[in-house]
């Protein structure tokens, strides 16, 4: 007999998402989260956006669950209230040697099954989007933006209203197999305390802290974790722009991009600055390196008009120069323990593609 049927470590989007999904299959439930808020780690600091699943390796996890992930997204949101808006974006090639890009990126995207890209050329763009520079652009009608804290306690009352639960201020300290099946998980309060509880069920969604703790099974084969952080600036005063800006992608990442909440103030970025510990304080000299990046599609950006905003730190299972990993969601088909699913290097789109994944692991959990 164990204490709960279901435990999952982790109250992030993903977390939060699998747990309703799970309770939702008649499971019980219990999530366990080492913060006092849920989702104030990875799925707090990002940029919000629902992401069309146009730059994934075609056939890839990320491809496929973002895709599906945003279809079933967008439906969340209508059905339960939470804030967002399809507000879409532009792909754009600030000269016309990266057309060629763009025609690629048409393409790549249209593999992945997002087939409503269009082609905007510079004098429709001029007519759109009269402060913007650039020789032609991709339009994403399906991009949008979330409410993602709005996102997540529709799904934390989803899973209550199942029955399942969700405890705060609890560190997993280390988890172990019972030799008559099911986990034994160690745990902290805040206080200090230390308990331990059973389960038959264990599903790993700790983000940074997945490949750690799946040390304890090394035939799981957890893979190294790497922090990446990405620092925001957030414009003073209105941005003339009524959509997502994206420059054409660069080597290891999408550019320094702006994006708009949904009271339609901007803000730039992530960039990539790979740190060994967590510290999400946004070195103002940052920004320096912003202004040339973004006046190559936005010329008229003022000076001195870029101030910090926040940071994020990705849960990277990739490091510095290696090729962007995939989504790995590990079940008993991958390591043999029944029961248990580990999930690494769930960064962007994880938030978009939250609900999808947390179906491909009841799949993978059966």
């Amino acid at each position: 007999m164990t204490d709960i049927e279901t435990l999952i470590i982790g109250a992030g989007a993903v977390g939060l998402a699998t747990a309703r999904a799970l309770a939702l299959s008649g499971r019980e439930v219990m999530v366990l989260e080492r913060h006092s808020l849920i989702g104030s780690e990875t799925s707090a600091r990002n940029s919000e956006v629902i992401h069309a699943g146009i730059y994934y390796p075609t056939g890839s996890v990320k491809a496929r669950l973002c895709v599906d992930g945003k279809h079933q997204l967008y439906e969340f949101c209508v059905d339960n209230g939470v804030g967002h808006e399809r507000i879409g974006k532009l792909i754009v090639a600030a000269h016309d040697a990266q057309l060629d890009e763009l025609r690629k990126i048409k393409q790549k995207a249209a593999e992945n099954g997002v087939r409503d890209l269009v082609f905007v050329d510079r004098d429709e763009l001029r007519e759109r989007e009269p402060a913007l520079n650039c020789s032609g652009a991709l339009w994403s009608p399906s991009t949008g933006i979330i409410d993602s804290h709005a996102f997540m306690l529709a799904l934390q009352g989803g899973l209550e209203a199942s029955g399942g639960q969700v405890v705060l201020n609890t560190n997993v300290t280390s988890i172990e197999a019972e030799l008559s099946g099911g986990y034994r998980v160690h745990i902290e309060t805040e206080d200090g305390e230390t308990y331990t509880l059973t389960c038959r069920e264990l599903i790993v969604s700790a983000g940074h802290g997945a490949p750690g703790l799946m040390q304890a099974f090394p035939e799981a084969m957890p893979p190294k974790a790497y922090l990446a952080k990405g620092n925001y600036f957030k414009l003073q005063g209105k941005a003339p722009f009524s959509t997502l800006i994206y420059p054409v992608p660069e080597p290891g990442g999408l550019g320094v991009h702006l994006t708009l909440d949904l009271q339609h103030q901007a803000r730039f970025g992530p960039d990539v600055e790979w740190v060994e510990e967590f510290d999400y304080v946004v070195d103002p000299a940052r920004g320096d390196r912003f202004y040339g990046a973004i006046r190559s599609y936005w010329p008229d950006l003022p000076d001195g008009s870029l101030v910090p905003d926040y940071s994020g730190i990705r849960p990277k299972i990739a490091g510095p120069g290696e090729p962007a990993a995939d989504f790995r969601i590990e079940g008993p088909q991958s390591h043999g323990l029944h029961g248990l699913v580990a999930l690494y290097g769930v960064e962007s789109p994880g938030l978009t593609a939250s609900l999808a994944i947390a179906e491909e692991v009841k799949v993978r959990l059966n």
